[in-house]
């Protein structure tokens, strides 16, 4: 079982999410692949069983950092696919996590499933963002050994 997490994180908060999902997803015996969104494209996920996004959001707007990726994903099919869309905001700023909620909804758009509900972290990581996380991990592992191969 494979999975690619694709990030984009201005502060640290949202790749450290992501570090967390990577090794929880390591401990359920799933190959990881971990990179930047800049350096992936949509195409990417059509190799993995797990797709991963971890995003910040920028004011109410997609980062520039991951534009790219979440206008890949309309153009494919990846039904086949399990998903999960995380990332860290701040309750300060309107539109808290928009950009998690952008890609759950571009993901769900390919015909991927859903893992679990959006994981949105306030700022960085505590305790309960990591069972949290833990858990979507465990989900989607789960989903994938379902899926007839």
């Amino acid at each position: 079982m494979k999975a690619l997490i694709a990030y984009a994180s201005m502060t640290g908060n949202t790749e450290e999410a992501c570090d967390v999902m990577a090794e929880a997803l390591e401990d359920l015996g799933v190959e990881v692949d971990m990179d930047s969104s800049l350096n992936l494209f949509g195409e990417d996920f059509l190799d993995v069983d797990i797709c991963v996004v971890g995003t910040y959001t920028y004011g109410s707007e997609l980062p520039d950092d991951v534009v790219d990726l979440y206008e890949d994903l309309e153009d494919l099919d990846l039904t086949d696919k399990v998903f999960i869309s995380l990332g860290s905001g701040d309750h300060d700023y309107p539109d808290y996590c928009q950009s998690v909620d952008d890609f759950y909804d571009q993901f769900l758009q390919t015909g991927a499933q859903a893992a679990c509900p959006a994981i949105k972290i306030e700022i960085d990581c505590n305790a309960e963002d990591i069972e949290t996380i833990e858990a979507g991990a465990q989900a989607a592992v789960n989903l994938v050994k379902q899926k007839p191969h």
